[in-house]
């Protein structure tokens, strides 16, 4: 028996909502009252499960009131969703297609319910954001000074450079302080701090935006960051594997990380040697010695989880 899905696509102000299979439309305002709107709506209409798409943050907010008004909810990747429209044939897109496709695609892919991450969890991520988000303007920052020939545009852009630094500061102390605060973090940031070269930041990103590392496999969580090797056989013919999707700020900071734990860990040296011997160009080493870090960081966080669940 199928299930009532209701598909909704976010935008800034507007929740457009398709429930399948009864083909209601309704769209509701993104906000408090929209959302509960969009709740009771759920709740007439026997709704097992609301899916809509990762919007850069606009779902956030009707995710985590819907949960708490006890409607189930999904996330879905949008790439995944538009192809999948593709495939059935819609090339159009709007708002109303767009709900539509979400709910059948949560259909056929027989997504599940999502849990809402838990608030020192959604508060490490916001604050991991905003951190990076600081960081790169400190850079773009420091780029222009170096340029200016102005004195008045160099002064100018050290009073913006010291203000980014005190907030970077700002920011690496209070998600330190979460760390700390919490002893299941403070037991994987020290694991994970074993390993030379992985750092305060490396740690917090990790926590922040990969909290699933330690509770599912290594291929999973490989899969997860967008570091596995994607088959690319037909017949014959053996393609190159590339790696794409996942999750960005994970595994840019695995990349950069990997280069200098492989200088200081014997086990990583030796395994970037042989891909070296081997004649492997420097990509395939660089996204191997990432993959590699985050299988040795998985496995260190699934053995301290266990310890920490039977210590307490």
């Amino acid at each position: 028996m199928n299930r009532v899905i209701c598909g909704v696509d976010v935008s800034k102000d507007w929740l457009d909502a398709h429930i399948r299979p009864s083909g209601t439309f309704e769209r509701f305002s993104n906000d408090a009252t929209g959302i509960g709107a969009l709740a009771a709506l759920c709740r007439a209409e026997t709704v097992e499960l609301v899916v809509m798409e990762a919007s850069g943050g606009y779902e956030r907010q009707a995710f985590l009131l819907l949960w708490e008004l006890g409607i189930a909810c999904a996330l879905s990747n949008p790439r995944h969703v538009r192809r999948f429209a593709e495939a059935m044939g819609f090339l159009e897109k709007t708002d109303r297609i767009d709900a539509a496709m979400i709910a059948h695609y949560a259909e056929t892919k027989r997504l599940s319910a999502l849990s809402p991450p838990k608030a020192a969890q959604l508060r490490l991520s916001v604050l991991m954001t905003r951190l990076s988000q600081v960081t790169r303007d400190l850079i773009v920052q420091k780029q222009r000074r170096s340029a200016a020939g102005d004195g008045a545009i160099v002064e100018s852009l050290n009073e913006v450079i010291a203000l980014l630094t005190r907030q970077g500061s700002r920011l690496e102390g209070e998600i330190a302080s979460m760390i700390d605060d919490d002893p299941l973090w403070a037991c994987l940031n020290r694991v994970f701090r074993s390993v030379k070269g992985v750092a305060d930041r490396t740690v917090a990103r990790l926590m922040g935006e990969l909290p699933e590392i330690g509770r599912i496999s290594n291929k999973a969580i490989v899969k997860l960051a967008g570091l596995a090797p994607i088959a690319n056989d037909s017949g014959k013919r053996s393609g190159h594997r590339p790696v794409r999707g996942g999750r960005s700020g994970p595994r840019g900071i695995l990349f950069l990380v990997a280069a200098t734990a492989a200088r200081h860990d014997p086990h990583l040296a030796a395994f970037r040697q042989r891909l070296q011997s081997a004649g492997k160009p420097k990509m395939v080493i660089r996204i191997a010695l990432a993959r590699k870090l985050l299988v040795i960081l998985n496995a260190k966080a699934r053995d301290a989880r266990r310890e920490f669940e039977h210590a307490t």
